[in-house]
């Protein structure tokens, strides 16, 4: 049994995996859960692909990820993991967000200006942007990208939800969602999620139509 009551393994990178991972802020404010965000790096779950069956620069984002995630678990290390929500944040802040004046063009995002300015938003010192390109970090990076597909098995991306509750342990991919569902319905959609995939036998509910991604201002 996990310290926290969730664990949510998420690469900076991936959109959906923000806005999950706000859905799951918003859940997690209601029900008083505690959170573990902890790392999947998908540079490294698809460090043995061509990337001939991703769409151009996909090579290069993961790459971006990769950097971003070393300093995170630079920040783990030496501020301890409740440092690294916020971080997490921070980068979302600066990636996503939908107003112009906050957001930092896709050319920027994992420099070391950008790095150091994340930090700087969590209060922790910025040198560790220099962490960024610090392949030693990848060896953490890896332990924690394996441990997640030990739970949910291959073929998955990101985000991870693991969920310790009374009933054991549940893992799943996802839940993919475009846009946050209003507060009200925050903890319903969690509830039926949690249902789903704490069923021994279920394995998988998708369909492919997807809405517009709609980030949320933070």
């Amino acid at each position: 049994m996990a310290d926290t009551d969730i664990e949510f393994f998420w690469d900076p990178i991936c959109p959906f995996a923000w806005i999950t991972s706000r859905w799951v802020t918003e859940v997690v404010r209601q029900r008083d859960y505690s959170v573990d965000w902890r790392f999947i790096c998908l540079s490294i779950l698809n460090e043995n692909s061509d990337y001939d069956g991703f769409p151009d620069g996909y090579r290069e984002l993961h790459h971006k990820g990769r950097r971003m995630l070393r300093v995170a678990q630079a920040v783990r290390q030496e501020h301890g993991p409740a440092a690294v929500g916020p971080l997490y944040t921070a980068y979302g802040h600066t990636i996503w967000n939908p107003d112009p004046n906050i957001r930092s063009s896709m050319d920027k995002v994992a420099s070391e200006e950008h790095l150091a300015a994340a930090l700087e938003r969590i209060g922790v010192a910025r040198e560790l942007a220099g962490r960024a390109g610090d392949e030693s970090l990848d060896d953490a990076l890896r332990d924690s990208t394996q441990e997640a597909l030990r739970r949910t098995g291959p073929d998955v991306g990101t985000p991870i939800i693991t969920f310790h509750h009374d009933r054991g342990t549940t893992s799943f991919f996802g839940p993919v969602v475009s846009q946050l569902p209003p507060p009200e319905d925050s903890v319903r959609l969690w509830d039926a999620v949690v249902t789903l995939a704490s069923w021994p036998s279920f394995a998988e509910l998708k369909r492919s139509q997807r809405d517009d991604l709609v980030f949320p201002a933070i």
